[in-house]
């Protein structure tokens, strides 16, 4: 029993949060009462957890050695050696064999995207983590399909659902803030950090601190403009989205205030589920954007 919970550890479940955004689909084409679409949705999120599951597997794999020297990954089953490099191996290869065989049966534009899914993540894992820029792209590209695997996986159902570019836009940018604020985070709290990521040796906190400022202001634009967009305002029937703004600000200067004051951000999913002013910004947007959908 023991190996199974350190499995499911290595497994991270908290970060499964990032694949919420798979739910957007349905969320945004206002179908989200039809029971049939739900489960579809709840469907595709249980194997891109599976998936994300996997592949974290696969990266404590890869990073062991450097794990060890960091102050908290150190502790890490898989780093610490309470869970095999066999047993790991093994554990991602049936995982990855059951659950993209099975996301055939949702659709092969949603396969085609979980064999995207794996294969970008596995890339990074190989190769492009150690790549300055590249690996921080590389992590919102595997957003950009959860995205789109959101939509698609519901495209048996409702074939005409198209993938509104402005999801993918604010993704793009939002995922990248994300990951840049982890590199800062990184930067700034390893006192050797080429040695726990090599890619960390090709920053510098003024970088760092730029591409962590234009991402910030790049997702609140690019969602203003959706909101308020003729293409968007005609398909929902409205112009109120554009009260959802104020919370995509709070929660982006929330977040920069955690980063730059309180030195997180480290950990985005844990940043959700234990920063309260987050989660309750999260959750009225949330809202928000259901009462205002409901009411078109």
């Amino acid at each position: 029993m023991k190996k199974i919970w350190y499995v499911l550890i290595s497994m991270r479940p908290k970060q499964w949060t990032k694949n919420l955004v798979l739910f957007a689909g349905i969320v945004f084409s206002k179908r989200f009462l039809e029971t049939g679409l739900v489960l579809r949705s709840f469907l595709g999120f249980a194997v891109f957890c599976m998936l994300s599951g996997a592949i974290y597997i696969l990266n404590d794999l890869f990073d062991r050695k450097g794990d060890r020297e960091h102050p908290t990954k150190r502790n890490r089953p898989i780093a610490s050696g309470a869970v095999g490099a066999g047993l790991g191996a093994a554990i991602v290869i049936a995982l990855m064999v059951v659950f993209i065989s099975f996301s055939w049966f949702l659709g092969v534009h949603f396969f085609l995207l979980v064999l995207a899914f794996v294969i970008i993540n596995g890339t990074y894992s190989i190769l492009l983590r150690q790549i300055v820029i590249l690996d921080v792209i590389s992590i919102s590209f595997s957003f950009l399909i959860r995205a789109g695997a959101g939509v698609y996986v519901l495209h048996k159902q409702v074939p005409d659902l198209e993938l509104s570019p402005w999801l993918l836009i604010c993704t793009l940018f939002l995922s990248l803030f994300l990951a840049l604020c982890k590199r800062r985070n990184e930067f700034s709290k390893l006192d050797n950090a080429a040695t726990h990521r090599n890619s960390l040796k090709d920053y510098s906190s003024h970088l760092l601190d730029q591409l962590v400022g234009i991402s910030a202001s790049a997702t609140i634009i690019s969602y203003s403009i959706y909101t308020v967009w003729p293409e968007t305002v005609s398909k929902f029937g409205t112009r109120n989205l554009v009260f959802t703004i104020p919370f995509v600000v709070f929660g982006l200067m929330r977040y920069l205030y955690l980063v730059y004051s309180r030195q997180e951000g480290g950990d985005p999913s844990g940043v959700l589920l234990t920063e309260k002013a987050i989660l309750i910004d999260v959750f009225l947007w949330f809202v928000a954007t259901l009462l205002i959908l409901l009411n078109t």
